[in-house]
């Protein structure tokens, strides 16, 4: 975690600091299961305890980060069960909202998409994850927001919130990446063909191979951790 002093607007203090916490989440600066030191995230974000705390309660709300009595708060860790019921879940969210936006986007709905899309390239280009991955958190949220159902939008930032880390975890492996790449311009192709069922097909496909990478990188690190208890 940087020591960096990062300012912050005052305005909705609270709001702005559960949006850099939760970017320390999904970045990795924060690491599953490590406790939420408050002394040094307040000289981290420069702010008071106050709306920090305030902030961790909005984060635990989510389910990003748990509260253990008279403990504070640790970044929750998903177990591979936890996992699978997320994807399961959130693969028939993206699906749907793939469907439903191939039938209602606008014009100019589509040309956002677009734009972010080929900024997303550049910076796959560049090798540079965080700005990837925050394009590519935007072009799914934009596709779900075209698809114009406030009741899917509400369960699919439920749902999605979980998985974020994981999600950005996943484009560290080279090939993966560029597969997930390929499958982004699949995308743009089905949107701009107003096709609903190769939208819903290619995002299913998306999360199920976003799941594979997840899955192994899970089971990876519980090997390497029972090696290093072992020696």
């Amino acid at each position: 975690m940087s020591a960096e002093i990062i300012p912050i607007p005052r305005a909705a203090l609270h709001e702005q600091v559960a949006h850099r916490l939760r970017q320390m989440l999904v970045e990795n600066r924060i690491l599953p299961g490590a406790k939420l030191n408050e002394r040094e995230l307040s000289e981290v974000l420069n702010v008071s305890r106050t709306p920090l705390r305030e902030a961790i309660k909005m984060l635990a709300a989510e389910g990003l980060v748990e509260l253990l009595p008279n403990r504070g708060a640790i970044a929750v860790e998903l177990s591979e069960a936890d996992v699978l019921n997320t994807f399961e879940v959130m693969s028939g969210l993206e699906a749907q909202s793939g469907e439903l936006a191939a039938q209602r986007i606008t014009e100019a709905e589509l040309d956002e998409i677009k734009a972010m899309h080929y900024e997303m390239l550049a910076a796959y280009t560049r090798r540079d994850l965080p700005a990837y991955y925050r394009l590519n958190a935007a072009i799914h949220g934009a596709i779900n927001a075209a698809a114009k159902n406030p009741v899917l939008t509400a369960t699919y930032k439920q749902v999605n919130a979980r998985l974020q880390a994981l999600r950005f975890r996943s484009n560290q492996d080279g090939e993966k990446w560029s597969a997930a790449v390929k499958e982004h311009d699949m995308m743009i192709e089905a949107l701009s063909a107003r096709d609903p069922v190769a939208m819903r097909t290619v995002l299913a496909s998306h999360l199920g191979n976003k799941l594979d990478v997840v899955i192994e990188q899970l089971r990876s690190a519980k090997q390497t951790a029972s090696g290093t208890a072992k020696a």
